[in-house]
């Protein structure tokens, strides 16, 4: 400890040992373990550790392991999570007392303490941060309405008393899988099987199959605990768990619960009422007892990725539990990961896939647009944004029930240019505010911000859009109209759409088919199911409803807004959506997907064949150097504090630095820190150490460090 982390100490910690008039009226200490080991709510790095804290005899009941309490910490009152009580301390002067038990409930079990510990450490992160994720916000009333049941654990786990299955279950959807009954079987046994599974196409088929999974996990008399990326995921799964396992088994974790619903579900999962848990990401950290099972459905879909720091993604928490527990772990999609493939390429996971039979039977009927024999058929149908194949699809399936037309972006026109040059269309008008830059400390000059433009020249330059067909351009940047524009290069007042929105495919595809309903489903508004009636189903990817009996065609429209976006993760990330939304049609049902059929990620659609999609592309990245092949960390912030970091840090001997390059026109900087897997450890150790030592400075530019993030390009 420095001289600076003293300061930040409880305030009697640091003192000489206290003589007997300071003690006079002090309290007693408890009887038994009088030391409190208690991590406190601070984000510092440099002091992520537990503190020694008195525990008093008035207190000596309540101040369990695992209780929330309230400590003085740097002079102020603070929260914190009591990890244990000891018999001694390490810390020679007089110990601060803990002020209060805030709740007699143990919130924080031992499980989830150690695992908060390991995902810190993964992700070069604090406990403290991870304990934010992982422990829900009290909820007083929700706490007390029901007493806390304690029982103490069992030596042997107790099984729970399914109902029986129904006739219409005993024919388990695991059997069109060669190694699916043995994998059950092995749930049912207490084992910890891992397996990366190969959905077969079907809407509802992968929700039952995990419910089944789950069940065999209960009946094994271990608890389970599955994450699926949306709400609506969790609903569609929860009707499925209601069904399998009967009611009152399970418990759904959504933040859309509030905070009183969700904290009365979760206790009932800490107190051992229910021991299976479906949820979004948040219930990775569900403290599930006697945990046998781990699952999380679609890995690839960025929702699993954590928002909030160290950032973890639900697969590699749920991976590091199942390896801390014992527990079985299923990763399961419609299509595969590279990480995915890197643990079934590793022997950590084995696959679980459909024949190629059953494969044939049940996936629907691909056609690329820019097949050979529909361009002599069509000759414009090389720029046609729906050539006649999607609309004879369009057709044909509108005959027999719904259809489905994925559009990857939302909005009306949401980029616009000029209808003669085509130049991009910018917003020409000033800031909306302008904020006066204090004067620079050393010389005293006007501070800039910088690429920024200097003088009242300076322009918004936001991107234009549409709103409706019969709407004023607007910025996307400023939100302010510009009924005046006129184009920069030629001085046009025309503009053309450069990329369509779902909102207006639907207005076109409304035009062109007017006896039928057409229905939207986005980020305005998401369906979770449709009828089998007609219509005309417009949705961007992940905002697909279910349709009842699936749907009679589908058309996936502008394959090249996927496949060309500069992300490390396109072709995989547009293989998932199209088999995602593939799945929901009938077995073989017409589906038109508008992309080159040379391209390996729609040769993977057309073939059904997300596995040799995923092995070709981690052989790619362990070529270029890309993860999962390695680990790899960011460091993103101004570009003075970068480059100082880098400076400072002690990085793994076989670490590479590439960059640090401009990531906007603010001035941030991002550098990439690459090294082998192995490393990856060091690696996080070393960039936390340089963090605590930027914070011990009180240095004010902070550096965001990101280990292993999904958007590396």
């Amino acid at each position: 400890m420095t001289d600076s982390d003293d300061a930040l100490l409880p305030l009697d910690a640091v003192r000489p040992p206290a003589s007997s008039k300071d003690t006079k009226g002090a309290p007693s200490p408890a009887p038994e373990r009088p030391v409190a080991r208690v991590v406190v709510d601070s984000p510092l790095p440099h002091l992520d550790r537990p503190f020694d804290y008195l525990v008093p005899d008035s207190m000596h009941e309540t101040a369990e392991p695992g209780v929330r309490v309230r400590v003085r910490f740097a002079g102020k009152l603070v929260d914190g999570f009591l990890l244990e009580r000891a018999d001694e301390s390490d810390h020679d002067g007089r110990l601060m007392p803990l002020e209060r038990v805030v709740s007699p409930e143990r919130v924080l079990t031992p499980e989830i303490a150690g695992l908060a510990r390991a995902v810190a450490d993964r992700y070069a992160g604090t406990l403290t941060d991870v304990l934010r994720l992982a422990v829900p916000p009290r909820h007083a009333k929700a706490e007390s309405a029901e007493p806390a049941k304690q029982d103490p654990p069992s030596e042997e786990p107790a099984k729970q008393d399914l109902p029986p299955a129904e006739p219409s279950q005993t024919e388990s959807a695991w059997n069109a899988y060669p190694t699916g009954p043995s994998f059950l079987d092995a749930l049912r046994d207490g084992r910890a099987p891992r397996a990366v599974w190969s959905a077969l196409p079907g809407a509802r088929g992968w929700a039952g199959a995990t419910a089944e999974a789950v069940r065999a996990t209960l009946d094994g008399g271990r608890g389970a605990v599955v994450v699926v990326p949306d709400g609506k995921d969790v609903a569609l799964a929860d009707g499925e768990f209601g069904r399998v396992l009967g009611p009152g088994r399970h418990v759904a974790l959504t933040a859309d619960l509030g905070p009183a619903e969700r904290y009365r579900r979760w206790l009932k999962v800490l107190r051992g009422q229910v021991r299976a848990v479906v949820g979004t990401r948040a219930a990775m950290f569900a403290p599930v007892a006697d945990l046998g099972l781990v699952a999380i459905w679609d890995d690839g879909d960025d929702l699993h990725a954590e928002r909030l720091a160290p950032y973890p993604h639900a697969r590699e928490v749920l991976g590091l539990r199942a390896h801390r527990t014992g527990a079985a772990m299923l990763i399961g999609g419609y299509a595969r990961t590279a990480e995915a493939t890197q643990l079934v390429a590793s022997g950590w996971a084995r696959p679980i896939a459909a024949a190629r039979t059953t494969i044939r039977a049940l996936a629907p009927r691909v056609r690329p647009a820019g097949e050979d024999a529909e361009l002599a058929k069509d000759q414009a149908a090389r720029l046609a944004r729906l050539p006649s194949l999607a609309w004879r699809a369009l057709r044909h399936g509108l005959e027999n029930g719904p259809v489905l037309v994925q559009v990857p972006r939302r909005g009306y026109l949401p980029a616009l240019a000029c209808l003669h040059c085509r130049t991009p269309a910018r917003c020409v008008l000033p800031p909306t505010r302008r904020v006066a830059l204090p004067p620079d400390p050393h010389t005293g000059a006007a501070m800039t911000i910088p690429g920024a433009a200097a003088g009242p020249g300076h322009l918004c330059h936001g991107p234009l859009a549409l709103r409706g067909g019969h709407a004023a351009p607007y910025c996307r940047w400023c939100g302010r109209v510009d009924a005046d524009w006129r184009c920069s290069s030629c001085g046009s007042p025309r503009l053309r759409a450069v990329v369509t929105g779902a909102r207006r495919t639907a207005e076109e595809l409304g035009r062109a088919f007017p006896s039928v309903q057409v229905r939207t489903s986005g980020r305005d508004g998401v369906l979770a199911t449709i009828p089998a009636a007609r219509a005309l189903v417009v949705a961007t990817p992940g905002a697909e409803p279910v349709a009842e009996g699936g749907y009679a065609a589908a058309v996936l429209l502008d394959g090249w807004a996927l496949l060309g976006r500069a992300d490390l993760r396109a072709g995989e990330e547009a293989v998932r959506r199209w088999m995602n939304a593939a799945a929901l049609l009938r077995p073989v049902a017409e589906l038109v997907v508008l992309g080159d059929a040379a391209l390996p990620a729609v040769q993977a659609l057309l073939r059904w064949d997300p596995v040799t999609h995923a092995e070709r592309e981690l052989g790619d990245r362990a070529e270029l150097g890309f993860p999962p092949a390695v680990r790899m960390a960011t460091l993103t912030g101004a570009a003075s504090a970068v480059r100082q970091m880098l400076e400072e840090v002690r990085l793994p001997s076989d670490a590479e630095v590439l960059g640090p390059v401009p990531v906007d026109e603010s001035g941030q900087e991002r550098a990439m820190i690459r090294v082998r897997r192995s490393g990856g450890a060091a690696l996080a150790a070393a960039l936390k150490g340089a963090s605590g030592v930027r914070a011990a400075r009180k240095t004010p530019d902070v550096v965001k460090v990101s280990v292993d993030p999904l958007d590396l390009i």
